[in-house]
């Protein structure tokens, strides 16, 4: 039996997540898309991301007739709840660009029942729903409008979005009850409900430059450490037993890797910048913290140039094994990957590039690399290389021993550690092969 009708007003990563969840949780789903391969996609009963269980979930509520697609916004006339998840692009002058929510606003409005819930998923400043959106719908009677931030992380977005606590935020009371009151229905996960949605606004991009700060500190640290000649992996690990507060909390300092990407993260602390400055404060730990992530693709390839050229004088003869090209391990998303600054340099240093990712899609692998071939089988791209960088650590990549690696690599190959993470005991069996290791900070 359904528990209602939803619309999700862009199905994009993040939206298809939302909408297949809740028509498997038993909602009559109907997901409003333009681009028309996401549209084929779902009709097909196919993931138009690689995104685990979501093509599973995708299947059966597509096959039990609780999730529909279409590009007309006219489909959403019979439902109560409506969830906006368009993108929200940084523009050229780092506020954020709205026009999306606006025109899907705008589209949707004159489709809306009366007593209709509309909530905001969309990363936006803070009173963009209280002043761009309500305005736009005022006119519809008992309307409620809220914001609710998206907390979601490639890779785990399905499993996240049912066990993290919802926020919501109404623009007025009764919006944010009706708000919180349907996540209490629709999930079993605990519920926040604040003050204001400019409250909510504010809890998004408060997460999302936590974290952006916590790994520009990692990467600071990583820096240090490498020339130290110490494992920042192990001072971090360290590091973190300390306990502080009055709630018992830990030291929580994240890792470093080859840099910072993704849709949110590389635009959320700008957005946090230019609120500050509308309002007069000079906010400096926003700026900082994305110059930080921003150098370091670079720092991560000079890493790697810095070994490869003590041995070789001609880089032109000297192949590089590009493992994973994605912003994260165990996901397809390339937007805003830190990989393709390293590639773009090692390239413009003159390597021989060859690049294997098994979770991109063609789509994917044209942010990054359009002119490269992308090799799916991980043992061809490593024969023969003079270094390994992986750049990303799929779980597939996790799959070939250490003595396989040194078989198929050239002799003292350079093993680059950007986002594997590898144990102490694997780095001292790579010297015993006869390979070269070098990490981010270790």
């Amino acid at each position: 039996m359904s528990k209602g009708q939803v619309a999700i007003v862009g199905f994009g990563y993040i939206g298809s997540v939302i909408g297949t969840v809740l028509a498997d949780r038993g909602f009559q789903v109907i997901g409003v898309e333009k681009n028309p391969h996401i549209l084929d996609c779902i009709r097909n009963k196919k993931s138009p991301f690689n995104e685990p269980s979501l093509e599973e979930l995708i299947q059966r509520t597509v096959t039990a007739e609780r999730l529909f697609v279409s590009a007309d916004p006219a489909s959403i006339r019979d439902c109560e709840t409506v969830i906006v998840t368009v993108g929200t692009p940084l523009s050229d002058d780092y506020r954020a660009d709205t026009t999306q929510i606006e025109e899907a606003i705008k589209a949707i409005r004159p489709f809306l029942q009366k007593n209709v819930l509309v909530m905001i998923k969309s990363t936006v400043p803070p009173f963009t729903t209280s002043e761009l959106v309500a305005p736009l719908l005022r006119e519809i009677e008992g309307v409620k409008i809220a914001f609710c931030p998206e907390r979601l992380a490639e890779g785990n977005a399905i499993r996240e979005f049912q066990s993290i606590p919802i926020v919501v935020g109404g623009v007025d009371e009764r919006s944010g009850k009706a708000a919180a009151l349907f996540w209490k229905q629709a999930l079993d996960t605990d519920v926040i409900e604040v003050s204001s949605a400019t409250t909510a606004e504010m809890v998004k991009l408060s997460d999302n430059l936590w974290i952006d700060l916590n790994i520009a500190l990692a990467g600071e640290l990583a820096k240090l450490a490498d020339r130290l000649g110490i494992d920042v992996l192990e001072v971090i690990g360290a590091a973190n037993t300390l306990v502080k507060g009055a709630k018992g909390q830990h030291v929580n300092i994240l890792t470093p890797s080859v840099g910072v990407g993704g849709y949110c993260l590389t635009k959320d602390p700008w957005f946090v910048q230019q609120l500050g400055s509308e309002y007069g404060l000079e906010l400096l730990l926003p700026r900082t913290g994305r110059i930080v992530n921003d150098g370091m693709p670079l720092y991560s390839a000079s890493l790697i140039h810095s070994h490869l050229s003590e041995r070789f004088s001609d880089p032109s003869r000297v192949k590089i094994a590009v493992m994973g090209i994605s912003f994260k391990n165990n996901t397809s998303d390339c937007r805003f990957t830190p990989t393709k600054p390293v590639i773009d340099e090692l390239l413009s240093l003159g390597y021989n590039l060859e690049i294997c990712d098994p979770w991109t899609s063609e789509e994917d692998e044209k942010l990054v690399v359009a002119d490269l071939p992308v090799n799916k089988n991980i043992e061809e791209t490593i024969r023969e290389a003079d270094c390994i960088a992986f750049l990303a650590g799929h779980q597939e990549f996790y799959s070939l021993s250490i003595e396989r690696i040194a078989e198929l690599g050239n002799e003292h190959a350079l093993i680059f550690d950007g986002r594997m993470f590898f144990k102490r005991e694997d780095i001292e069996k790579m010297r015993r092969l006869g390979l070269t290791y070098k990490g981010v900070g270790r």
